[in-house]
């Protein structure tokens, strides 16, 4: 997920939003030169019926409404104000939002005229592919009186929201929905849409994210829609997006904000302006919000391998470096929760630096550490193996050079060394005495392939358990950094980072390939942050020739999730198994839910455990 920022990013061409306007209050209606003031407008007329407003770039001239809301913080000072004669369109938003760039000098209930200039403002920018902000900006700002009712707020309900999500985008716009009349009686976002900057209220929502260091969550206003075991709304396809998820801001004091679990409800109403931000689309900026109902919810804990049973595992740590104080959760979560599996693939383990940029690569004393705390912990005194990047090549926080690592239980399984792995040196798969081998143990695949520019290159190793040979590839595939969000103007999204994952997925599955000709009952597991879902084409390019399956396709669809993202419980870490281990019907597949579901999470992944008998 992209890094946030406050600032404010970019603009549509048709008007530049000026950063340096300052409101002007009065407290008389002013006098203007009849010759050269705008024609009177409503708000209505302003937000019209498509997403660009009929306006743009135009002046306008003593619009009237009520102040709803007040934002003094941040770079996006200003305010709400809504009209309280609405007219009979439903598709034609009664709020906007006025930016005054300086802390306005007007109060919730200001009755006001507002003169400016019409902008519509692109958070994150035109490349991010977001929709934009029908906004007034250089405002000069009229109080009239003080005091007044604010318009009631419009209800956002499962009877409200429309099931379909989005119109296709026009093909001669790229696919942008921008010019397209709303039908907010369709289509969700169209329906959102045409409450943009309208004082809004939800009811007695359920939280299916967890709140975040920004002071945000999400709830959903359809609590039947796909949703999860454990309170998420599971995204399970990318033809059927869940409509009902909303984000939720504090317009007030966030140290008032809730920190709320998934599966926590907000008691009461919720409400405020609608508003659209860069990281999460249309957002209810609460200047009210409900009472937090705590659900109950607690970390999972998986159960332990039986002797015959080998546990192998995969947990992202989240850029852990040894300057972290999360050393002793991870310990205790591996210990306690994962039950000190077999075999533990990490991900975002960090040189000993972590993000200093210093050429140093090697991560000793970042795995050492979590090992002794392991051992604190209780759990086994592992050993590991890894392959150290080269300086900067691998892509991730940078100077972090972060890269997958193997801890190992010497006491259950033993690790196969074989020397030869380096950076840059690629695995080859032999056959000797039947059985297939690695030239290298540990080592990388394909390292030089153009699919692992700037990105995690897979670690394979060789592991015996009980005299039977088991691979272990552990991966970490490109972000999803890039692509356009679900909320974007083109519909459907572009998911351009899809292309490099796919090239991966395809050399992953290549080399498995050649695991299995060597030894057709070979076990093979390629496991690790593969970021893409279980229905992706990247998953289907690594099961391509049934070569692998993905474990987590075992669960019911209701618990199939190891990451929380804007509202939707969804597969971004995976165990895949080659068909001996398929076949044998002898396996169990958990994820193991401690992280992406709490607000105090130590990582943004569940780690997940696969339990079988070679």
């Amino acid at each position: 997920m992209p890094s946030k920022n406050t600032a404010r990013l970019g603009a549509l061409t048709v008007a530049a939003v000026c950063s340096a306007v300052t409101t002007v209050v009065v407290t008389a209606p002013a006098q203007a030169d009849a010759a050269t003031q705008a024609e009177p407008v409503r708000i209505h007329d302003i937000q019209g019926s498509t997403r660009i407003s009929p306006f743009a770039g135009e002046q306008v001239a003593d619009v009237p409404g009520i102040v709803t809301g007040v934002r003094t913080y941040g770079s996006s000072r200003g305010f709400w104000f809504q009209d309280p004669q609405a007219d009979r369109d439903p598709a034609t938003s009664e709020g906007v939002f006025v930016f005054t760039s300086s802390v306005p000098k007007v109060a919730v209930g200001d009755s006001v005229t507002v003169s400016g200039t019409v902008s519509e403002y692109v958070p994150g920018g035109t490349s991010s592919g977001n929709q934009s902000i029908t906004e007034i900006t250089k405002p000069t700002v009229t109080v009239l009186s003080s005091g007044n009712a604010v318009p009631a707020a419009t209800t956002i309900d499962a009877g409200s929201v429309p099931d379909a999500y989005a119109p296709a985008g026009d093909p001669a716009a790229n696919g942008s929905v921008n010019g397209l009349t709303l039908r907010p009686m369709k289509y969700a976002l169209d329906h959102y849409e045409s409450l943009e900057g309208m004082n809004v209220r939800v009811s007695d929502t359920r939280v299916v994210t967890a709140t975040d260091p920004y002071t945000e969550l999400w709830v959903t206003v359809k609590p039947r829609e796909n949703d999860a075991r454990r309170g998420g709304t599971v995204y399970g396809s990318y033809e059927s997006q869940n409509t009902g998820r909303l984000q939720i801001q504090s317009l007030g004091a966030t140290a008032d904000f809730p920190e709320a679990n998934v599966g926590d409800v907000l008691k009461g109403t919720t409400a405020g302006p609608l508003d659209y931000t860069q990281y999460g689309g249309y957002t209810l900026v609460a200047n009210e919000i409900g009472t937090l109902e705590q659900g109950g919810l607690e970390r999972e804990t998986t159960r332990k391998q039986a002797r015959g049973e080998l546990a192998v595992a995969t947990y992202n740590v989240e850029n852990l470096d040894p300057s972290d104080d999360t050393f002793a959760d991870h310990a205790s979560a591996i210990v306690n929760n994962l039950q000190s599996p077999d075999i533990v693939a990490l991900e975002e383990i960090q040189d000993n630096t972590g993000a200093k940029n210093d050429g140093v690569v090697d991560a000793d004393r970042t795995v050492e550490k979590l090992i002794d705390a392991i051992v604190a912990a209780g759990g086994p005194a592992y050993e590991w193996r890894s392959v150290s990047p080269e300086d900067g090549t691998d892509g991730g926080e940078p100077g972090g050079n972060i890269r997958q690592v193997f801890l190992f239980d010497p006491e259950r399984v033993a690790f196969t060394d074989r020397a030869g792995g380096d950076a840059t040196t690629a695995v080859d798969v032999t056959k000797v005495r039947g059985k297939a081998r690695l030239s290298a143990s540990p080592g990388r695949i394909d390292p030089a392939n153009a699919a692992w520019e700037n990105s995690r290159k897979p670690l394979v190793g060789e592991f015996v358990f009980r005299g039977e040979t088991v691979f272990v590839i552990a991966n970490h595939f490109a972000s999803k950094g890039g692509d356009q969000p679900l909320h974007s103007q083109y519909q459907p999204q572009t998911r351009s980072s899809e292309t490099q994952r796919h090239l991966q997925a395809a050399a992953v599955n290549t080399f498995v390939k050649e695991i299995l000709a060597a030894q057709k009952n070979a076990n093979v597991i390629a496991l690790g942050d593969i970021n893409d879902f279980e229905f992706s084409r990247t998953t289907k390019l690594l099961e391509q020739d049934g070569a692998l399956w993905s474990a987590i396709k075992s669960l019911p669809k209701s618990e199939r999730y190891t990451y929380n993202y804007q509202g939707n419980s969804q597969v971004l870490d995976q165990i895949l198994v080659s068909p001996s281990i398929r076949r044998s019907g002898d396996f169990r597949y958990d994820s193991v839910h401690i992280n992406a579901e709490f607000h105090d999470q130590i990582s943004d992944h569940d780690p997940q455990v696969l339990r079988f008998r070679p």
